[in-house]
């Protein structure tokens, strides 16, 4: 009788196995994974993603608990489920569980190991289509290195095994990230590099360096996303030398999205503890690798909170151009609202000779208190290329104020070969709007004020061709011209309408 319900519960067992394979369903811990935290349990994650793979797709599905992990390498047609109550725990470097870098092939790295390298990350793809993560889960890269130092054969100071980045996606199609949340990302919490049909939906993500970076990708939609960066950048799109050529980064729509600069942890424990950074922290930017270049780029109905605010650099010799940002409001803003530039880095092969471009960004409705006075609205081009065509419209920005007097005939640094961040350059010789090298500026609906004394200008502009300024509202201090302008053929101060 024992051996007969012995037989009939194996057969059941059996049955029960087969049928959720064949309904799709691959339950890793049918491949021996415990989620108890402690066994490396990615040798059986990647067991049931390859046989998965191997029946032609499915979803590999993740119950509650907590997968101590390693590399884990994602394949077409898959669909990595993180349960609610799941964790993947990215391992310690010491215990040499992340796949070695791939080889670049002796070609140069104009960017730095992070936008090079893929394999030695907690999850990776490369070159599969349909791949998805999806579920309420979450993934804790504890064991991640935030640091760039990553180098073929996964070398980090001198050890082997490091854990670069969460998630690692290379010339993949039809991706989808959805729902889950990212806790301590390592390097970049998610890279996408040369992707296209793409969707980033609901993700939750608190981590120590970059959120999300979108790098030469096209047709892609990132939606809905709360990011919590406060030591680098919570949504970037490079164009970077990765895929070994320039390729643009074009037909990007990002909506509904939540960017702060809190101590990192604390956006998801619900503290919201404002951090304490010197350098960038959250916002949303277009750069600084951007050798292709950017192209029909939408950001909207987004809002910033201690955080940096939108930095637009095309500094290695592509075009920025079809820029449009609209309904953004940001609080505390971290060094400057509103940054435009081109440059002469030139990062990439010196053979290129084309110079950066950058024409046609449209930014409107946007609200901002507790500006940082450090930096205006910057828009900078070059000498002999300007920035051309920019608009600026119903735009309401409130600064701290203290700029000095002097500030004004300030010789502000050339963008030239300097990394493009305004820190390095100082306070800007206005506080509401500096322009330089500009050919098609157009402003209308905007109100600069301040809350401690203010003795800039509002607006300087400096060699500005073809201007158009109306409907501004900027307080001064007594004495001190609403307007300043240097080298400008157009306009003319009695031609601004000023209210």
């Amino acid at each position: 009788m024992k051996l007969r319900n012995f037989i009939f519960s194996t057969i059941a067992l059996c049955s029960s196995f087969a049928s959720t394979h064949a309904a799709g369903i691959y339950d890793v811990t049918d491949f021996g994974a415990k989620g108890d935290g402690v066994t490396l349990d990615s040798p059986a994650i990647n067991a049931a993603i390859m046989k998965a793979a191997a029946d032609g797709g499915g979803q590999v599905y993740l119950p509650a608990g907590t997968y101590l992990s390693g590399s884990i390498r994602l394949k077409s047609n898959i669909d990595l489920h993180l349960s609610a109550g799941c964790t993947i725990l990215a391992a310690p470097p010491e215990m040499n569980a992340y796949d070695e870098s791939e080889s670049f092939g002796g070609f140069p790295e104009y960017q730095d190991g992070g936008h090079t390298y893929f394999h030695n990350s907690l999850i990776w793809a490369e070159g599969e289509t349909n791949v998805s993560i999806t579920g309420h889960g979450m993934i804790d890269g504890k064991g991640l290195t935030k640091k760039d130092t990553e180098r073929a054969g996964n070398v980090q100071g001198g050890s082997i095994g490091t854990g670069d980045k969460a998630i690692a996606l290379k010339l993949c199609r039809r991706v989808t990230l959805r729902d889950f949340t990212v806790y301590r990302g390592g390097h970049f919490a998610v890279i996408m590099t040369g992707c296209d049909l793409s969707t980033i939906d609901n993700l939750t993500i608190d981590t120590n360096r970059d959120g999300i970076d979108i790098d030469c990708c096209k047709y892609m939609t990132v939606t809905n996303c709360r990011v919590n960066t406060p030591s680098d950048d919570a949504i970037v799109l490079k164009s970077s030398y990765a895929l070994k050529r320039p390729v643009l980064c074009e037909h990007i729509a990002v909506t509904n999205c939540n960017v702060t600069g809190f101590l990192c942890g604390s956006l998801l424990d619900g503290t919201y503890i404002p951090a304490k950074v010197g350098w960038v922290c959250g916002r949303f930017k277009l750069g600084t690798e951007s050798n292709g270049g950017y192209r029909n780029i939408s950001l909207s109905n987004s809002t910033f909170m201690y955080s940096s605010g939108l930095a637009f650099e095309e500094v290695d010799q592509g075009v920025m151009e079809n820029i449009v940002v609209s309904n953004i409001t940001m609080s505390h803003v971290h060094h400057y609202p509103i940054y435009i530039t081109t440059g002469c880095r030139n990062r990439g092969p010196k053979e290129v000779t084309t110079p950066s471009r950058a024409r046609d960004i449209q930014i409107s409705n946007v609200v901002a208190d507790d500006c940082d006075s450090l930096c205006s609205i910057i828009v900078t081009g070059m000498p002999g290329e300007p920035v051309r065509n920019v608009w600026l419209s119903n735009i309401r920005l409130q600064f701290r104020g203290g700029g000095t007097k002097d500030l004004v005939n300030k010789d502000y640094r050339e963008q030239s070969t300097h990394y493009p961040e305004p820190k390095f350059a100082g306070w800007t010789p206005a506080y509401g709007l500096y322009a330089r090298h500009v050919d098609g500026l157009h402003v209308d609906n905007v109100t600069f004020s301040y809350t401690r004394p203010e003795y800039r200008p509002a607006v300087v502009l400096d060699d500005v061709a073809n201007a158009t300024l109306r409907n501004i509202e900027a307080p001064t201090a007594d004495g001190v011209d609403k307007i300043v302008t240097f080298r400008c053929p157009t306009p003319k101060p009695d031609e601004l309408n000023w209210p």
